[in-house]
């Protein structure tokens, strides 16, 4: 895709955000509180396949595990018609960091009490995303031991409600998912850490 075109639909997904900030809990229990952005669209302008975003929600570190999907967010993910733009999503919980090894030195697009960052998005449309990012992460491996802990108690969890349901009438496709996305952010921070710690 084009670079005007991907950052359109960075500005596209942030003004997506905000009107879904404003839906009632009733109908859109999960609540996105932030949209960052990370990867090649804070490079120079060039063509992309795709964009790497992250999706804050409110809820706790816990229920959250890297690479998985939040209760509420397919739903919410429909709703906006997230399966057919060309992003990335990692969802993260907005009670910790956002960043690490993936979404290195992030820049945040929008949240919902400060709205849309129009400065950020004027730096990704001239190719200057390098100006927006964040700061260098002040301790990686101890944010990946964070991030491993928590998959690695999620890891144990799905894999109980995996083995529960497994014989059970009814779709198996929902815990059989969630097992998959746990082990899948696992084997990812497994093997991040231990690079790292080479």
């Amino acid at each position: 895709m084009k670079w005007n075109r991907a950052v359109h639909h960075v500005e596209a997904l942030a003004t997506t955000c905000a009107d879904m900030a404003a839906k009632p809990d009733s109908i859109f229990p999960l609540k996105v509180t932030g949209l960052w952005v990370a990867g090649d669209i804070l490079g120079p302008a060039r063509d992309l396949e795709t964009i790497l975003v992250a999706l804050t929600v409110d809820l706790p570190v816990p229920e959250v595990p890297w690479l998985t999907e939040p209760s509420g967010s397919r739903h919410w993910g429909n709703a906006v018609r997230l399966p057919q733009l060309p992003f990335r999503v990692c969802w993260r919980s907005a009670h910790a960091p956002v960043w690490n090894h993936l979404i290195d030195r992030p820049a945040r697009v929008w949240s919902v009490g400060d709205g849309t960052d129009q400065h950020v998005l004027d730096a990704l449309r001239d190719g200057r995303g390098a100006d927006v990012r964040t700061a260098a992460p002040a301790d990686l491996p101890a944010r990946l031991a964070a991030d491993l802990a928590i998959s690695h108690q999620a890891l144990i969890t799905r894999t109980a409600d995996y083995a529960d349901r497994r014989w059970r009438p009814g779709k198996i496709e929902p815990v059989a998912d969630a097992l998959w996305q746990a082990s899948t952010g696992y084997l990812d921070l497994l093997a991040v850490t231990s690079a790292t710690a080479n």
